[in-house]
C-alpha cells in the first residue's frame, strides 16, 4: 500500500511538472507573439509617417506648380492615394483591403493569443468625401464615435483605433466562452455578461483538501481597447475564515492580470497538488 501511494503521487508530480512546463510554454509564445505585434506596430507607424510625409510634399509641389489644381479634383486625388497606401501598410496589423468601383472595402480580422476569431467588414466610399457606407461591425462598438474622430483627416488611425476595439472585444468573448466551455463544473449558475463582454459576472467554486469554497466574482473592462479587466471584485461569504478573504484577494489578482480560462486552469492545478 505504501509503494502504490508512493507511484501515485509520482505520477500526480510528474502531471502536474507536465502541466507546468506546458504553461510556461504558452506563456513564452505569447510573449514571442506580443514582441512580433510590437514589430510590426512599429513597422506600421513608419511606414504611416513615411505616407503623411510623402503625401504633404505631394500637396506642396502640386500648389507650386499649379495652384487651381489645389480645390476638390486634387482633394480626391490625394483621398485615393492615401486609401491605396493604407491598403499596403494595414495588412501588417490583420487588416486586408481592397479597392471597389465606388470605394474600398476593408476586412480587419481578429485574433486572441495566436487563435484566430472573427472577421468584420469596413466599405469606405471616397467622394464626395470618405464615408461609411456599408460594415459588419457589431451596434455596441462605438464606430460613428471612432469615424468622426478620425476618418476625415487620417484613415489609417480609423482602421487602427477600430482594430483594437474589435481585438479587445472579440479577446473578451473568447475568454468567457473558454470559461463556460470547459470550468463550467466549477462555475455555479450562470455566467453573466453583456453584449459588449466588458462586465462579467459570476459564481464559482473552489475546492481544497476534499472541501468546497464558493466565491463570487465581479470584472469589469472600463478600457474597450483592451482584454484585461481594469477592476476586479472577488468575495466569499461574510462568515468565512480569513483564509478565505487571502484567496479572494489573490484570485482577484490573477484575474486582472492573466487570461480567465488560464486563471482557472491554474486554479485545478492548485486543487490537483493539493490533492
Amino acid at each position: 500500500g505504501v509503494f502504490a501511494h508512493l507511484e501515485r503521487l509520482e505520477a500526480q508530480a510528474r502531471e502536474v511538472a507536465v502541466k507546468q512546463e506546458k504553461m510556461k510554454q504558452e506563456e513564452e509564445k505569447r510573449a514571442r507573439l506580443k514582441a512580433r505585434v510590437r514589430e510590426l506596430r512599429l513597422q506600421r507607424d513608419k511606414l504611416l509617417a513615411k505616407v503623411r510625409l510623402q503625401k504633404k510634399q505631394l500637396r506642396e509641389k502640386r500648389a507650386m506648380s499649379d495652384p487651381a489644381k489645389s480645390g476638390a479634383r486634387a482633394v480626391l486625388e490625394w483621398k485615393i492615394k492615401n486609401i491605396k497606401a493604407m491598403l499596403q501598410v494595414s495588412y501588417l496589423t490583420g487588416i486586408n483591403g481592397k479597392r471597389t468601383k465606388q470605394g474600398v472595402c476593408f476586412c480587419i480580422s481578429t485574433a486572441y493569443e495566436s487563435t484566430y476569431l472573427d472577421s468584420y467588414y469596413v466599405h469606405l466610399l471616397v467622394k464626395p468625401e470618405v464615408q461609411i457606407h456599408q460594415h459588419s461591425v457589431p451596434t455596441f462598438i462605438p464606430l460613428e464615435q471612432i469615424a468622426k474622430q478620425y476618418l476625415q483627416t487620417d484613415i489609417g488611425r480609423f482602421l487602427s483605433v477600430l482594430s483594437d476595439h474589435l481585438n479587445a472585444y472579440a479577446g473578451r468573448k473568447y475568454q468567457a466562452d473558454q470559461l463556460q466551455e470547459h470550468f463550467s463544473d466549477q462555475i455555479e449558475g450562470t455566467l453573466q455578461r453583456n453584449s459588449l463582454c466588458n462586465l462579467l459576472v459570476f459564481n464559482y467554486k473552489v475546492s481544497s483538501k476534499s472541501k468546497t469554497f464558493p466565491f463570487n466574482a465581479r470584472l469589469l473592462y472600463g478600457d474597450l481597447c483592451c482584454s484585461l479587466p481594469t477592476e476586479v471584485n472577488v468575495s466569499c461569504t461574510p462568515d468565512a475564515p480569513a483564509s478565505l478573504a487571502e484567496m479572494a484577494a489573490a484570485h482577484s489578482d490573477l484575474f486582472s492580470r492573466v487570461a480567465l480560462h488560464k486563471a482557472f486552469r491554474s486554479f485545478s492545478s492548485d486543487e490537483e497538488s493539493m490533492d
